[in-house]
């Protein structure tokens, strides 16, 4: 039996102090043995081993009631806090073993800024090898509607200012938005630093509804005009290959131009527009299983500055 010991007492069991507290906490003996489902006189009889033990009366008994003395009073606030402890570590336990035998699916986008998923991943597995990782792509909205139906446990990927508010996200790292052009097509003539330079350019673009095509049409009814998307498809990747082609020019995650792939020239813009941070989203309905969980913090450690865009 677990206890405790000093130089002037015996043993301490860990039974006295769950039986002490409960009589304090329910008022009387009658009640503790219903609750910790214990015959009454054997918690009688370890409550008065405790107090032979400790050389002082704890409780002061009548008819009616049970009532601490002021001896009793600082031992109680004292077996507490060793309960709570004991409670913690039990729970830490239980997390553990639950986490070793977990499964975390991510749905992720293709624009993740500066996060480089698959090395968290794998020092993640190299961490918790028991548990089972999977990953789903695509845009954002698509993978929102996973979450919901409890099909991913966590999206990485910008967050737009229509997201619904049963989502929660915290930051991860930033993203920013550069004008791409074909190989040695130039476009910023005359109006340098202007997106509106590309006024008369065939755009390729995500599809409507999607966080990107809603930047690229805000930023250019600011500058004056109306793009002319001639090219929609599915993934930023794709975006590129297309403009590689000489198919168009477009408005493009930094990551996703410096990422390997076909080449591409990338044109500055004065004031380029703003493309919203990479975030960990989450129902906030929902509370996160050990193993997702531990994933979570695990991500959000890996960072060069700690957790969120701001550092720690």
């Amino acid at each position: 039996m677990l206890g405790f010991i000093a130089d002037d007492y015996e043993w301490m069991e860990l039974r006295q102090l769950v039986y002490f507290d409960a009589v304090v906490r329910h008022g009387g003996f009658t009640r503790a043995a219903e609750q910790v489902h214990v015959a009454q006189p054997a918690i009688s009889a370890q409550i008065q081993r405790l107090e032979t033990e400790l050389g002082a009366v704890l409780l002061q008994r009548s008819t009616r009631k049970v009532s601490l003395t002021h001896a009793g009073e600082l031992f109680w606030a004292r077996a507490q806090r060793v309960l709570e402890e004991l409670a913690a570590a039990r729970a830490d336990l239980e997390e553990l073993a639950a986490v070793a035998r977990g499964r975390v699916c991510i749905g992720a986008t293709q624009v993740l800024g500066s996060l480089d998923l698959p090395s968290t991943m794998a020092g993640f597995r190299k961490r918790f090898p028991g548990i089972a990782l999977t990953l789903r792509s695509g845009l954002v909205d698509d993978l929102l509607d996973l979450l919901d139906k409890g099909k991913v446990d966590m999206v990485l990927g910008p967050v737009h200012a229509d997201m619904a508010t049963r989502f929660s996200a915290h930051p991860l790292v930033e993203e920013s938005l550069v004008l791409i052009g074909p190989p040695g097509r130039r476009l910023i003539d005359g109006k340098s630093g202007l997106l509106a330079a590309a006024c008369d350019e065939w755009f390729v673009c995500l599809p409507p509804g999607s966080g990107l095509h809603s930047i690229l049409t805000n930023a250019a009814a600011a500058e004056g005009f109306v793009p002319r998307i001639e090219f929609e498809t599915y993934s930023p990747a794709s975006i590129r290959e297309l403009v590689s082609a000489g198919l168009g020019v477009a408005l493009l995650a930094g990551s996703a131009v410096r990422a390997p792939g076909p080449p591409v020239d990338t044109h500055p813009l004065t004031t380029a527009p703003r493309h919203p941070a990479i975030n960990v989203i989450t129902l906030s309905s929902r509370k996160l299983a050990p193993a997702p969980r531990a994933f979570h913090t695990y991500l959000r450690r890996s960072l060069p500055h700690g957790p969120g865009v701001d550092g720690p």
